[in-house]
């Protein structure tokens, strides 16, 4: 979905993306403070930020692989897609307002959620949004973080008549208020194929490798196009 990466002066809710700082290190815009790194599978790093622009809850996630800056992304509090986007070419995609049946995180700790929405993106293209998902009552514990397991299922029907469909299990931590990617299988019209975008270190400020942009695991092993699919929506 989204592809080649590259650090630009982009307009987001919160302000622009600035370059980082130094080799490596990312710099999150004027009046935002990060707060996570995340090193997963698949050849990603995701840094997480609030901004005191945004509405309470909201959290912003910036995504890197070997070749840069390829996907960010806005949740609000109930874990909801609020808005995203993708580089290479860029697109920015938002959440249409009046959803079916809204994205509930709340719902999800009772668990089950189901959802129904669409999206909108600003080259015209548009689709539609269904799925679920539901806590096992597995946990896990990654990097001496405890996360509960889920297992999910959505269909993505595209205005260009393509769908896709994306199945599996993710993880989520009930203090942050985040998804993270898992094993899964993904859809585009050939057939599922696996991959897995598990995280695998937890880094938070002062501690070394905090708001890096250098992604650590699985770099040799992935093809174009699987992390950013592995990354996508939670």
């Amino acid at each position: 979905m989204r592809k080649l990466f590259i650090f630009s002066l982009i307009a987001l809710g919160a302000g622009p993306f600035v370059p980082p700082a130094a080799a490596g290190a990312f710099t999150p815009p004027a009046g935002c403070t990060g707060w996570l790194t995340v090193q997963s599978r698949a050849c990603r790093v995701s840094n997480y930020y609030t901004c005191t622009q945004d509405a309470a809850g909201d959290q912003w996630r910036t995504d890197f692989d070997q070749e840069g800056l390829f996907f960010a992304s806005r949740t609000n509090a109930e874990a909801q897609w609020v808005e995203s986007i993708e580089m290479n070419p860029m697109v920015r995609q938002t959440l249409d307002d009046g959803a079916e049946d809204p994205a509930s995180f709340t719902e999800l700790l009772g668990g089950l959620d189901t959802f129904a929405f669409n999206l909108s993106r600003d080259n015209g293209e548009s689709s539609s949004v269904r799925g679920f998902d539901r806590l096992t009552g597995k946990t896990v514990v990654i990097d001496g973080i405890t996360l509960s397991q889920t297992e999910f299922e959505f269909t993505e029907d595209k205005s260009d008549g393509t769908t896709s469909k994306q199945r599996g299990n993710e993880f989520v931590n009930p203090d942050w208020r985040l998804f993270f990617a898992g094993p899964t299988e993904w859809d585009g019209g050939s057939g599922f194929v696996p991959m897995d975008g598990s995280p695998l270190q937890f880094i938070f400020p002062g501690e070394a490798g905090f708001f890096s942009t250098e992604p650590l695991f699985e770099c040799d092993a992935v093809l174009s196009g699987y992390a950013t699919e592995a990354a996508y929506g939670k």
